[in-house]
């Protein structure tokens, strides 16, 4: 077969996904086993990959799928906690305080609140704690999953403190040879790799200043009793200072203080500002917008997951406060066990690994269940039961909720994730072709030329989307993105801070993150719908900052060391 067609097939499995869950609107639990095989069969017959490569690629697939339900159990673990504890009614009365008006809430809760979390926790944490806080809030299941996966976008390259830049770009390319062309040009790799976070965080800001507007007018436009987009642009003014509250520190932080804290800078920033103007009523629209009455919701919109609002019978009401400090203490655990090397180190002697799986190189798993988010949120769970003096008995009902809940996701979870890792460990195969991702991100090079900074950030997120992750996405292809760049004459820090960018945006119709966040909401076997509704900012976003790639390169001429060498 010619490489072309090859390329071709290499999207197919991307392709039939699409079909059963956004066109025939398959439920996941369905859909997946169903790529699975499919992805399986192609590996082993066109790619030649060897069997037990596809086995070690799979087992490696459930050990993350362990990983990833771990997250989910505890963020659904926090919120039937909450539930039980009273915590709930308490932040819903605190919010009633400031505002009622849905709009502001997703900019406030979902988005400065969510992009915190990102920065903190990454690994897909920001849609499955933000989507049940909105459900918290009032808010019905799929609008919330859908806001909780748009805020997974301009903060995910900076989540996890940082480990898609540090960790994904820095593996993805060759640093050594790099690092010895830069030394050549009296530079060094740490002032390359800070060039490329710059550039990052500049392309995010501008993309990002409008993602709270994008957010309010998809929910106004899908999910409002008159499903119009002016509704969204009655809060226009509130929703560019809130992303202008969050984009410019970002930058600044991303600018100044490198790869870890933009994110989290942004977002604390963001809400300090924002929060006290909109109690004073700054920008805030004349007339709140709320969903239809509940017995009016669709029955796609619900999910499983009932939360009360009444307060525990037999307490007295929370303070708004108390029922916010085991979102605080998630923060704060977070942050503490990512920047304080001796509590990281002890969290991460907590594992259990498997190198070389089955013999195969370069295939290997660890689940570390103390360090994932998974681990330190049930850490301010159990601190929580304990600030909030619950019953054991309400304690006990929580996980037992929570334990309930996580059995459906787990299904999906099992195909999909396994599916992934064949895509990506499909680079060592008898056919002597490249990975499947590889692939696809090369049918589209050869394809559109000198315009291809326009689809680099596409490329990127196609990585995403395979992958579920802005890291994977960025190991996976950031060399390859280098390449192209060289090929052009273009800057390679450029090109590769495009990878980034749209390795981020991808992370809104990655599968495993719909999965994961629907998840927690009880919305499991309505991933079409969701996919339909996160479609449309993915493209936004790839689309603008693939136009702020063709200005930088070709009106702006933004360079490199390594471009200057070559000059």
């Amino acid at each position: 077969m010619t490489s072309t067609l090859m390329s071709l097939l290499a999207f197919t499995p991307l392709l039939l996904a699409a079909i059963l869950l956004i066109g025939l609107r398959l439920a996941a639990r369905t859909a997946m086993p169903i790529v699975y095989l499919y992805t399986v069969l192609l590996a082993l017959l066109a790619w030649q990959m060897p069997f037990v490569r596809v086995i070690a690629s799979s087992l490696q697939g459930l050990m993350l799928t362990i990983s990833i339900l771990w997250i989910i159990f505890g963020a659904i673990l926090l919120l039937n906690t909450l539930k039980h504890s009273g915590g709930i009614s308490a932040i819903r009365n605190g919010f009633s305080g400031i505002t009622d008006d849905r709009r502001i809430q997703v900019v406030i809760a979902a988005w400065l609140f969510g992009c915190f979390i990102e920065g903190a926790s990454g690994f897909g944490t920001t849609a499955a704690v933000a989507s049940p806080l909105l459900v918290a809030l009032g808010f019905p299941a799929l609008p919330a999953v859908v806001m909780g996966l748009m805020v997974q976008s301009t903060p995910v390259s900076f989540g996890a403190v940082g480990t898609p830049i540090i960790v994904g770009v820095t593996g993805g390319v060759h640093q050594s040879a790099i690092a010895t062309d830069l030394a050549a040009q009296g530079a060094t790799w740490a002032q390359y790799l800070q060039l490329v976070t710059s550039e990052v965080a500049i392309i995010h800001a501008i993309c990002g200043v409008t993602m709270p507007f994008i957010l309010v007018t998809i929910l106004t436009r899908f999910f409002g009793t008159d499903k119009k987009w002016s509704h969204g642009f009655e809060v226009l003014p509130f929703c560019l200072f809130g992303g202008l509250a969050f984009a410019v520190p970002f930058a600044l932080a991303g600018i100044f203080l490198g790869p870890s804290f933009p994110s989290m800078i942004g977002a604390l920033v963001g809400l300090a500002i924002v929060v006290p103007a909109a109690r004073r009523g700054f920008l805030m629209p004349k007339k709140s917008w709320q969903f239809a009455p509940a017995e009016q919701w669709p029955a796609e919109w619900m999910g499983s997951m009932e939360i009360k609002f009444d307060d525990v019978a037999g307490r007295a009401p929370m303070s708004t406060l108390m029922g916010w400090v085991p979102y605080g203490l998630l923060a704060v655990l977070l942050v503490i066990s990512r920047m304080v090397p001796p509590v990281k180190e002890a969290l991460k002697s907590v594992a259990l690994s498997w190198n070389n799986i089955l013999g195969e190189a370069g295939i290997s798993g660890s689940i570390e269940p103390l360090y994932l988010p998974g681990g330190i949120i049930v850490i301010a769970v159990l601190l929580t039961v304990g600030i909030h003096r619950m019953r054991l008995s309400a304690a006990r009902q929580a996980l037992s909720d929570s334990t309930q809940t996580i059995l459906g996701a787990g299904f999906v979870l099992v195909f999909t994730i396994p599916m992934v890792r064949v895509l990506i460990n499909s680079g060592v195969n008898g056919a002597d072709l490249v990975s499947m991702p590889v692939a696809m991100a090369q049918f589209v090079a050869n394809g559109v030329g000198d315009v291809y900074p326009l689809f680099a950030p596409a490329v990127g997120a196609l990585g995403a989307f395979i992958a579920g992750s802005n890291t994977v996405s960025n190991l996976m292809l950031a060399d390859f993105q280098f390449n192209i760049a060289q090929a052009l004459g273009l800057s390679t820090a450029f090109m590769v801070a495009l990878q980034a960018v749209g390795a981020a945006a991808g992370n809104m119709v990655a599968i495993h993150n719909v999965v994961a966040a629907s998840a927690t909401v009880g919305l499991l076997g309505r991933e079409g719908a969701t996919l339909r509704k996160t479609l449309l900012p993915t493209f936004y976003y790839c689309l603008l900052a693939g136009v702020i790639g063709l200005i930088g390169f070709y009106l702006l001429n933004l360079t490199d060391p390594l471009l200057a060498a070559g000059a």
